[in-house]
């Protein structure tokens, strides 16, 4: 069977991650959460005293990139990769509010997504991959065979990480997550490195009114319809 590339991009809290994971899972593919790289660097930053509320000192958090390695390793216990910063696991650490505070300021400097993009697009060199983020079909991957953009209400999206944080017991009210769902889509749309947009190729998916099994039906029926058509395409050309 030919394998692909599939890009899924979109607005935070859209539940990319989540279908990404299912996704990868089900076609037997590797899984890259983009996003999970540049919360990594976010919290290297805080733990080092680089970012907090009212500062932001870029230009130390380039001078020690290289001192930032990330990798993942898969959970076979959760079914999926979790994120490691210099050897230690850090996936319960990056996935709090106050990361997702910083993050996508992080996320605004060239230098970081430079890195980032570099070692995205060697994951992805031998297809079979899916990853999520914010610039995997325009930047990343955009030569990739399915492209999604996925969207929801802010509301939506901030009810859903709302419940989220609750659920594992974070102190959070609705009305902070709310707002910081809208920040990130302001911050994320409007940087002058590659802002989030929806590539023009890709599959728009709002899923609003979708439950995660409608949702991840609708795409896995995508992606197979996509790898089914390029076998046949292939399978013309002998």
């Amino acid at each position: 069977m030919h394998k692909i590339t599939i890009a899924i991009d979109g607005f935070s809290s859209t539940g990319k991650s989540t279908v990404a994971k299912r996704l990868a899972k089900a076609l037997g593919y590797v899984y890259v959460d983009s996003g999970a790289m540049y919360r990594a660097v976010t919290f290297y930053a805080m733990q080092n005293g680089l970012i907090e509320k009212d500062c932001f000192d870029k230009e130390q958090l380039i001078e020690q990139l290289d001192n930032i390695q990330i990798s993942f390793k898969f959970n076979a216990d959760l079914g999926f990769a979790e994120v490691y910063l210099n050897g230690q696991n850090i996936e319960k650490n990056i996935r709090t509010l106050e990361v997702s505070q910083f993050v996508s300021q992080v996320a605004t400097v060239s230098k970081v997504r430079e890195q980032l993009v570099l070692q995205q697009q060697n994951f992805g060199k031998h297809k079979g991959v899916v990853m999520d983020g914010r610039d995997i079909g325009t930047v990343v991957f955009t030569d990739a065979e399915l492209k999604l953009f996925m969207t929801a209400s802010a509301e939506k999206r901030a009810k859903r990480r709302y419940d989220e944080l609750i659920e594992r017991g974070d102190d959070v009210s609705f009305e902070a997550v709310l707002n910081n769902v809208q920040s990130r889509d302001h911050i994320d749309s409007t940087r002058e490195d590659s802002p989030l947009t929806m590539a023009e190729d890709a599959i728009k998916v709002d899923n609003s009114n979708l439950t995660l099994d409608e949702q991840f039906e609708f795409i896995f029926k995508l992606s197979e319809d996509k790898i089914q058509s390029l076998y046949k395409k292939n399978d013309s050309a002998y």
